[in-house]
């Protein structure tokens, strides 16, 4: 069955590039782009792929058995556009191979100083394409682990990954409701880990896309738990959850310094090796603490921060914030 989906999907992708891609990059005279291009048209096919399964799925999941029902159902529709835009692969395709002949050119120096670059599937001779893959999984998970706990403790960069927590009714869309130069850092620093460790081109866009469907299940609004053992081998959404908890997820022991806990793409192995695991039967509610009204040295009300409620909104405000924060610190 698998493999007639990949060869269904290898025939799509070769029929969508020749009737309509290669016919507009030679009449705009950008030729020399169609090797690229056609890596292109199959993370925007992978992209499709995800939004189907997640329509199929996912969504009617949370309508049976939702967390909380939502206030703000135009929140949801803006990550939804989020969701749209990051599938297209738009990002991934360009960070990835803007920076394969980089690296090349790079091993290509280290080979002729005699230092051979890298490569998991050397460590074990005649590795299968499913061990090879689950450890390429295994290692950028890792790496994302870091990345993702930077993101929560550099004052500038939270300023920029609040958005992603900024949103209050957290549906399944929510995974990719994030600052652009925040996609950009992540997926220019994937890529780079990925290429280092040897990952082929095609292996990289299925590692995103089974990356990207778990995580979209993590934010999902879904009262679903894996089980006591279960949440200890894969991020569940109830964990994942707690990670974006009001006054939990983003700050060390709910004191208000950035910090927070469960910060795992998808094991949650890191979080308890590295003791930022936190484990609870309960389904938190969401959001960022400044967004609360709270009361001011006078006794009055002071309205929460606000976030942005469309797309290039939210996308000012995340620089706005940047900036901010980083002069804070300054201070």
């Amino acid at each position: 069955m698998i493999q007639h989906f990949l060869d269904w999907f290898g025939m799509v992708q070769g029929w969508l590039f020749q009737s309509v891609v290669e016919p507009v990059l030679f009449v705009t005279g950008l030729g020399e782009w169609t090797e690229d291009a056609y890596d292109g048209v199959e993370w925007f096919l992978a992209g499709l792929c995800e939004l189907a399964l997640l329509f199929m799925v996912l969504r009617p999941l949370e309508s049976m058995i939702p967390v909380h029902q939502f206030d703000d159902r135009r929140a949801r529709w803006n990550d939804f556009i989020y969701t749209v835009i990051r599938r297209a692969g738009l990002f991934s395709v360009a960070v990835f191979f803007t920076l394969d002949p980089l690296m090349d050119h790079i091993a290509g120096m280290l080979r002729l100083e005699g230092v051979h670059p890298f490569n998991l599937e050397q460590l074990v001779p005649g590795m299968s394409p499913t061990v090879s893959f689950l450890l390429y999984l295994v290692v950028l998970d890792f790496f994302g682990y870091w990345f993702h706990r930077g993101q929560h403790k550099l004052r500038w960069w939270w300023g920029l990954h609040s958005l992603h927590h900024s949103q209050r009714n957290m549906n399944l869309w929510t995974d990719d409701r994030n600052h652009l130069l925040d996609d950009l850092l992540n997926d220019t620093y994937t890529a780079i880990i990925a290429l280092a460790i040897g990952v082929a081109p095609a292996q990289f866009v299925l590692l995103v896309s089974v990356s990207r469907m778990i995580q979209s299940l993590q934010h999902a609004n879904v009262r679903i738990h894996f089980g006591w053992l279960g949440e200890r081998l894969l991020v569940s959404p109830r964990f994942h959850r707690l990670h974006h908890a009001i006054g939990i997820g983003h700050e060390s022991k709910g004191q208000g310094s950035l910090g927070g806990c469960n910060f795992g793409i998808l094991l949650p192995w890191w979080d308890m090796l590295f003791r930022t695991a936190r484990f609870s039967n309960e389904f938190a509610h969401t959001g960022v603490r400044d967004q609360l009204p709270r009361q001011d040295a006078a006794g009055h009300t002071v309205p929460g921060r606000d976030y942005g409620r469309g797309f290039w909104r939210q996308q000012w405000l995340g620089l706005v914030r940047m900036v901010e924060f980083s002069r804070r610190r300054k201070a």
